[in-house]
């Protein structure tokens, strides 16, 4: 699988790729493939998120937990779908929260959300990679301990960053970050099932502007074209 991550991000990642979970991890993806298992993403995508946001970028990270199984959905970024395939229902619910928060938000046609990721948005789910049909069926195979030691060097090395986490998979991560360098903005998950629990009325884009704002930061520009 061809790890095409930003080389900002090696000094942090590179020396996982030789640990026996993620050998383990390189073996079990080579037998799916070679079954003739569909896996998303295509291999090409599954370090989008490394790819497109640099270490030393990152200004927000957004965690998701498994990529979308669904045929030409999943291309490495959390939420985010490719172009011509319909808008999934979280993001649906993130957009209606964006267009509560930020005035002036125009919900897009699509739900590519590649633009937020080139700003400094890591849209990292906590699972790289699943079979199509089948979610969750490649948790606990390797990927948590990598992604997870992705957010403990953010919160190491950088400061003043923002973590929004939704819903109980990701807010169990909050454990990985310092809250004395870092904001930890919490909220349920946006899937129809809960965001009306909390997402709903969170407030998190506006939060994070205000804080990166406080910080001398550039903002995000959260419309998508």
């Amino acid at each position: 699988m061809p790890t095409t991550l930003h080389p900002s991000w090696l000094p942090a990642l590179q020396n996982e790729f030789q640990k026996p979970y993620m050998l383990g991890l390189n073996q079990f993806l080579e037998q799916e493939y070679k079954q003739g298992t569909i896996v998303y993403p295509k291999p090409s995508d599954v370090f989008n998120a490394f790819k497109f946001t640099p270490f030393n970028e990152v200004k927000v990270v957004i965690l998701g937990q498994d990529p979308y199984y669904g045929a030409n959905q999943a291309h490495g970024l959390s939420f985010s779908v490719q172009k011509g395939v319909a808008v999934p229902p979280s993001l649906k619910n993130i957009y209606k929260e964006l267009q509560a928060d930020i005035p002036g938000f125009n919900i897009p046609s699509h739900g590519d959300l590649s633009s937020w990721a080139k700003q400094g948005v890591l849209l990292l789910n906590s699972t790289l990679t699943v079979r199509s049909d089948q979610p969750g069926s490649h948790q606990k195979m390797g990927w948590e301990p990598f992604t997870d030691q992705a957010i403990r060097a953010l919160s190491e090395q950088r400061e003043g960053l923002v973590f929004m986490l939704w819903g109980r998979h990701a807010q169990a991560k909050a454990s990985l970050i310092d809250p004395t360098k870092h904001v930890v903005l919490t909220a349920a998950h946006p899937s129809p099932f809960s965001a009306y629990n909390g997402f709903f009325g969170c407030k998190h884009f506006s939060k994070a502007n205000a804080y990166l704002l406080n910080k001398a930061e550039k903002l995000i520009n959260w419309q998508l074209d």
